[in-house]
This record gives C-alpha cells, structure tokens and sequence, in this order.
C-alpha cells in the first residue's frame, strides 16, 4: 500500500489497525503486540523515536507515546523536571515526561473515541496522533540536550533552542 493508496482509503478503523496501515503506508517499522498495542519506529532529524500506541478499551481511549532516545542521569533530573514544567506550559495537546524508574523522556497523549459506537479512528486522526508527537519532539529535542550536555538552565536552552530564524543561507 502507497501513501497515496492509504490517502484515499477515508474509511475509519478499529485505532490499533488504522496506526498500522498508517505505518505500513510510511513504511515505518512496526509490531503489533496483540489487538491493544502497535509499536513502530521512526528517523528524526535528531534521534530515532519509537512510536507506541495502546487502546484502553474500557475506557475508550488510545495513548500515544513518542520515546525519543533520551535518558536522564540522576544528577540533571532536577534541571529537566524544570525543563519539562516550561515546555509543557507552552503546549495545547499532550505533554513531556519523564519516567522516575528509568529517566526515560516521553511525549505522551490520547485521543477519546465515541463511546457509543464501534470504536473507529479517522485517517485525519491517526495522522494528527502520530504528526503532533513528531513534531513536538522534534522541536524540543534541542532543548534537552541544552540542558543535558551544554550544562544550560532550562531558561537558556529553551531561548537558544527556539529562536526562529528568517531568510535563507
């Protein structure tokens, strides 16, 4: 299936099937780990990101989780909690976290789905899912490593990290 194939299928799915056409149509690695959990991989501009989704059923709910490849060591978990609090003040959907047992940086958020049908997600979902995470980890990847390996506040990397360019070189 082409991404052009997949563009034109506007057909609904059950959340799980419809992320693994959309991987498949990228031609993203992927693995599905039962009817609940699909996880795929993708190349950034700055680091390789696993890309996971899990559907909560009872809940009616898909979680969507971008892990880049960033771990925090011990002693700078105080600067990226503060990191983590500036950057999620500036988001509108989902948020930065970190996991306390393995300092693991994640991108998380979830879409609820109609809790009075067959739970189905759109293409235009999947692609807003899958797009948003990508994107907000990509723009604040910098920002991390500021903090992690340049020994920034997190004040400073988020200037340096943000400056909007204008022009061409």
């Amino acid at each position: 299936m082409t991404v052009d194939d997949f563009e034109q299928e506007r057909d609904a799915g059950a959340p799980i099937d419809m992320l693994e056409s959309y991987f498949s149509a990228h031609n993203w690695s992927f693995e599905r780990t039962g009817d609940e959990e699909i996880v795929a991989n993708f190349q950034g501009s700055w680091t390789q990101y696993e890309l996971r989704a899990v559907w909560r059923d009872e809940d009616r709910v898909l979680q969507f989780l971008a892990l880049p490849d960033v771990r925090v060591a011990a002693d700078k978990r105080p600067a990226i909690y503060e990191t983590l609090g500036l950057i999620n003040e500036q988001l509108w959907i989902g948020h930065f976290e970190m996991w306390a047992s393995s300092g693991m940086l994640l991108f998380r958020h979830a879409a609820l789905l109609d809790s009075n049908a067959d739970p189905v997600l759109s293409i235009e979902q999947a692609e807003t899912l899958v797009e948003a995470a990508i994107d907000e980890c990509e723009r604040f990847y910098p920002v991390f490593q500021f903090v992690l390996w340049a020994d920034k506040t997190p004040q400073e990397a988020i200037a340096a990290a943000l400056i909007e360019t204008q022009g061409e070189a």
